[in-house]
């Protein structure tokens, strides 16, 4: 339930794969926001180019929506090799992942999503590939089992999850770079809207598109959805302009507020307040609370509520901060601060 309302940051069924790409920037000079992992990818570039070499093993982690996709692919444009696409779940056999190795170019770069849902056994194919260029095969079974080593051409793995924990130590060990992608501020989301508006033929006023970043939950792909509802909305109620008043109309009609949060968000909030008096209770009760699975919860909705400073997570379960009452418009209970200060 959880990912299918438009500020889930989870890729949905409305989101035009080809729509998609075209409003990808295709180069680092291009790429708005995590300047710092773009300084450092600027660098090893270069230096894997000058070497004529292929770029060592690259693992991004975060949370979805933030441009760890985007990234492989300019990567791969910066090194002026191919890209092979895949995913974890998809890689059901060890020779699903061989074929695929064999058919990389030198050079060449594999992405992988949803790296951590990789099964052990083909994960284990890996190790060598990412270590020696070589890919172990057992033919036969038995004592008649023998081992062949096939070399495979240099490569660049970059491997994408939103649970770096769930890797397991031999490969996340394995990749030489490793970065965390961080939520956008609204200045960094406002410059994506306005450069996406151009690229859909639609003009928006910088104060639109401050209240759509604003709104945006610190993620591009958000930010996107969100500036397509609201160009409709320009469109049939409008003169196809996304002034700061369109824009706030189409949030109200979407109803989300100007923090982006929705009826859902506002439920939880208040299910804390009004129900455990502020927390704290645990994820199970709460997830039950609001008719929710608990992994959704923590997934979902928690990290930008925690980002917001709604809600922080303890060691006795969650719990609302004092930021809440001033959203909800609520007195706090005098009792209930001694727990929250």
């Amino acid at each position: 339930m959880g990912e299918d309302r438009i500020v889930s940051a989870q890729r949905q069924a409305e989101d035009d794969p080809q729509l998609e790409i075209g409003l990808r920037p295709r180069s680092l000079d291009e790429y708005i926001g995590q300047e710092k992992i773009k300084e450092k990818l600027t660098i090893y570039i270069k230096a894997a180019l000058d070497r004529r070499e292929a770029l060592d093993h690259v693992l991004l982690y975060g949370p979805p929506g933030l441009g760890k996709t985007t990234l492989a692919h300019i990567i791969a444009w910066e090194m002026g090799v191919s890209i092979r696409i895949t995913a974890g779940p998809a890689i059901e056999r060890p020779g699903d992942l061989a074929a695929i190795l064999t058919n990389l170019g030198p050079g060449d770069v594999l992405f992988i999503d949803e790296i951590h849902r990789l099964s052990r056994s083909v994960e284990e194919i890996l190790y060598p590939a990412m270590e020696d260029h070589a890919l172990d095969i057992i033919i036969g079974k038995g004592p008649g089992a023998r081992s062949l080593r096939l070399d495979l051409p240099p490569f660049t793995l970059i491997g994408a999850t939103v649970r770096a924990g769930l890797l397991t130590s031999p490969l996340r060990d394995r990749f030489g770079v490793v970065d965390r992608l961080e939520f956008y501020a609204p200045g960094e989301l406002e410059q994506i809207i306005i450069r996406s508006a151009g690229i859909l033929n639609i003009k928006a006023d910088p104060e639109g598109a401050a209240i759509i970043a604003r709104a945006s939950r610190g993620t591009p792909r958000v930010a996107n959805r969100l500036l397509k509802r609201v160009r409709d909305y320009a469109q049939v109620k409008a003169d196809n302009v996304i002034t700061a008043t369109v824009a706030e109309e189409a949030l109200q009609m979407l109803q989300l507020d100007q923090l982006g949060l929705d009826e859902i968000d506002r439920r939880l909030l208040i299910a804390l307040v009004e129900k455990f008096e502020g927390g704290p209770v645990g994820l199970d009760t709460l997830a039950a609370c609001i008719s929710e699975e608990p992994e959704t919860l923590e997934d979902v909705y928690e990290p930008y509520l925690m980002q917001l400073g709604l809600l922080k997570r303890t060691a006795r379960g969650r719990m609302v901060t004092g930021e809440v009452y001033t959203y909800l418009n609520l007195k706090p209970d005098v009792t209930n601060q001694q727990k929250l200060w």
